[in-house]
């Protein structure tokens, strides 16, 4: 492993010294493949086009991060910032210097990325969905522009997903093997699901069992090994150890923040997608116009951006998992059962007033 950490800081080397000019498209697309915007812009946009899309996404990048997370607590991956500090390889305390950003200090283990992970799992989802709609053409001038189709969204993807890559190795969060392990890992994982079509029928209770058990696991296999003596958090001391700036560090990166993020977001899609609010709006005749899905879009997105000014304590950690859960199921709450219901009751108070 030393000597792919260390051709891997040599790659991180390069990219700081002579691709320094861009550095802020560099830091933009690592944020474009940060996991919670799955929750906060792409969710919201998909599941009001198709409901479908939008609740795999939703189980895709749940389940994904959950993988993400029992792999890195298996695969005890380094980051370079600390790695570089750590490492006995290099003679005479010559350690690189790699510089750090203010995203570069996450706590949690570094293999598999989470980022390009994620962003790869939903990347897939959108791509494979776009193109259900054109296989179904059938004259030879469709077949035609479905293969164009295909090449241009697939070449999207994967410059997207290459980017993101080279920004997560460029601000040293990531070495180069792990980015190309989350990659092919999410691909994997969202593959799966489009062969589980169990999940669009399935019950609040089954939300609630799915739930339980991903929580259960996780915090079984930690502490199994914790009676062990392997400690899984053993990477938030080297980040807090090593990171150039503490105000760089956040309790939203810790691998327990994670997990909880994404419960609360699935518990939160069971809840709206089972409830009389999402029943009514989105299954009655409004659901089919083009208006209501338009209103529903631009509310639900604007919603959410007001939920980011929403700031969680972090004194205490308990409070803050709790408080994090909260709010990462009222995310998805709010896009399938609130809004619609809000903007289907409007449409309605105004036809009748029309009438």
């Amino acid at each position: 492993m030393d000597l792919l950490h260390s051709n891997g800081v040599l790659i991180i080397q390069h990219l700081q010294r002579d691709y320094r000019a861009y550095q802020d498209f560099l830091n933009f697309m690592s944020h474009v493949g940060d996991p919670r915007n799955i929750f906060s812009i792409y969710f919201p946009l998909w599941f009001q086009l198709n409901q479908v899309v939008g609740t795999k996404m939703i189980w895709v990048a749940v389940i994904g991060d959950w993988f993400n997370l029992i792999f890195k607590w298996i695969l005890f991956g380094h980051r370079p910032y600390w790695w570089v500090q750590e490492t006995m390889i290099y003679p005479n305390q010559s350690s690189p210097c790699l510089e750090q950003f203010p995203i570069t200090c996450e706590t949690g283990p570094g293999s598999p990325s989470g980022h390009a992970m994620g962003s790869s799992c939903v990347w897939y989802v959108m791509v494979t969905a776009a193109l259900s709609y054109t296989v179904r053409w059938k004259d030879k001038s469709a077949i035609t522009l479905h293969r164009l189709t295909w090449s241009f969204l697939w070449s999207i993807f994967w410059i997207i997903q290459i980017s993101v890559c080279i920004s997560r190795v460029f601000i040293a969060t990531h070495f180069p093997h792990q980015v190309i392990l989350g990659v092919f890992a999410g691909i994997l994982v969202a593959e799966a699901f489009e062969h589980t079509p169990a999940i669009q029928t399935a019950s609040l209770r089954m939300y609630i069992k799915t739930n339980l058990f991903l929580f259960i696991f996780a915090l079984g296999f930690y502490l199994v090994l914790k009676l062990l003596d392997i400690d899984l958090l053993w990477s938030v001391p080297k980040a807090k150890k090593w990171c150039a700036n503490p105000d760089w560090i956040n309790i939203d990166t810790t691998p327990f923040a994670g997990l909880v993020r994404n419960l609360g977001a699935l518990f939160g899609l069971g809840l709206g997608i089972n409830s009389e609010m999402f029943i009514t709006s989105c299954k009655g005749k409004n659901s089919c116009k083009i208006s209501f899905r338009i209103l529903c879009i631009a509310a639900s997105l604007t919603t959410l951006q007001l939920y980011n000014f929403v700031k969680i304590p972090t004194h205490t950690e308990h409070l803050f998992y709790i408080l994090s859960f909260c709010k990462s199921a009222a995310m998805p709450l709010t896009v399938v059962a609130l809004v619609p219901y809000c903007v289907h009751s409007l449409m309605r108070t105004t036809e009748k007033k029309l009438n």
